[in-house]
């Protein structure tokens, strides 16, 4: 039976926390839906300390940017977006249009279409994230999007140079500096400066989230997300107490309520981990997050054994799983519920986040339990539709759904399906609504 060496902040604390955010949240959205680009600009300015005529990005400005980057800066940034692209592409050729004769005389099909707009947010309060733009730019472009427009607050005062070199070069069609809720917020509501999308997408951080979420349904969203989530499950084999502590500090890093956990069937690699942790976080130059993640937020888990471990791995169903042990395929195989995995010592969830071209925007708070992370999918709506090439087909269905509608009681559907068989089947069957038959609706036996 698993064993907690080390427990996270109660859930209690959590649901707290998640109120308070929510309520500020609804507030400040109200306020854009009602005061459009005076509400947002207000916003700003408390929250950023960022006023400017247009928070849209010039040309000019844009090239600014781009010319404050090295030569090597560009490169790094054009080498991950090759490989961003490249699995999106593969992904987008994996999804197919559909048309197939299922019964003579009838097609059915679908088309993966891509929506008008999605506005892509990209974080850069603490850190500039110009990976971020890789993610949903680039794959909103591959699936196709004709209009895609880009969010992220100042970083010191000004446009992060690298964010808006990498928005650029995935191709942003359109670039704001503005972050938090107001550009949540602008993007999907609308303001007189810039129009409304109908999707949006990229990770933030908690009132972010929550903007997201509430606004779901007015536009669509790639996932409910929360702080970063990071689950390393290792053992002696295939891991150690450096390698362990440097990836769950890693992403702990990200800030102070990011849950980091260890799960293993190992005491002494649990042991060895919680001693590198302590000498990791005296040397981290990012420790003032690192260490209150992982004192509020950081677990230990000791379990029996490797299945074991995947019933608790579900059961957590992390944002990022590290698997380092003697079989990593084994949790590949038989786990279920994970953001996405990173299997053996030689990769890690950095990779992922930065370069190695899976997406990096992932469920978190449990979400895995339903979706992935953010892929070309997200931003095609699948659409069915159909055909009824022959007399004899519409009314063989047109029959079926008749009897089917008289059991539901929908006359009016039921007349829909009657009216095809009186046409194309020749048969006189009774008129579900009552209506007076015209005669264009009989047809002889």
């Amino acid at each position: 039976m698993a064993e907690w060496l080390k427990r996270g902040a109660a859930a209690d604390l959590r649901a707290d926390l998640d109120r308070k955010v929510r309520d500020v949240v609804e507030a400040l959205l109200a306020d854009i839906q009602d005061r459009g680009d005076a509400a947002v600009r207000e916003l700003s300015v408390k929250f950023d300390g960022w006023d400017r005529d247009s928070y849209r990005l010039t040309n000019v400005e844009i090239q600014h940017c781009l010319d404050q980057l090295t030569g090597q800066d560009l490169k790094d940034i054009e080498f991950a977006q090759a490989q961003v692209r490249n699995f999106a592409q593969i992904q987008r050729a994996s999804m197919h249009d559909v048309e197939v004769e299922t019964l003579p005389g009838v097609i059915l099909g679908h088309r993966n279409i891509p929506v008008n707009a999605a506005g892509c947010y990209v974080p850069g309060g603490k850190y500039p994230l110009l990976a971020s733009a890789h993610m949903s730019v680039i794959t909103a472009k591959v699936a196709g999007v004709p209009r895609v427009i880009t969010c992220a607050p100042p970083f010191r005062g000004v446009p992060a140079a690298a964010i808006v070199a990498a928005q650029h070069l995935a191709g942003a069609d359109e670039i704001y500096t503005l972050g938090g809720i107001q550009a949540i917020g602008a993007m999907a509501l609308g303001t007189e400066s810039i129009a409304p999308v109908d999707m949006l997408v990229g990770p933030g951080n908690a009132y972010v989230a929550e903007a997201k979420r509430q606004l779901f349904g007015r536009v669509g969203i790639d996932l409910f997300a929360g702080p970063t989530e990071t689950l390393v499950i290792a053992d002696e084999v295939g891991c150690d107490g450096e390698l362990a502590a440097t990836d769950l500090l890693g992403q702990a890093e990200h800030g102070p309520d990011s849950p980091a956990i260890l799960l293993t069937t190992s005491r002494k690699l649990a042991e060895e981990t919680v001693r590198e942790v302590e000498r990791l976080l005296a040397i981290l130059p990012t420790a003032d997050y690192a260490r209150v993640a992982w004192e509020t937020y950081g677990e230990i888990i000791l379990a029996d054994d490797d299945a074991e471990m995947v019933r608790i791995a579900d059961k957590i169903a992390s944002e990022h799983v590290q698997v380092m042990t003697r079989d990593p395929d084994y949790f590949l195989e038989n786990m279920r519920n994970y953001g996405a995995l990173f299997l053996g010592a030689r990769t890690n969830v950095s990779f992922g986040d930065k370069v190695i071209g899976t997406n990096h925007t992932l469920p978190t708070k449990k979400a895995a339990r339903y979706t992935g992370g953010l892929w070309v999918g997200k931003f095609l709506k699948t659409c069915t539709y159909q055909k009824v090439t022959t007399d004899d087909a519409s009314a063989l269905i047109g029959e079926y759904c008749s009897r089917l509608c008289a059991l539901e009681g929908f006359a009016g559907h039921g007349e829909q399906a009657n009216v095809r068989v009186r046409r194309h089947g020749g048969r006189d069957v009774p008129y579900a609504t009552g209506a007076t038959p015209s005669d264009r609706t009989r047809v002889d036996a």
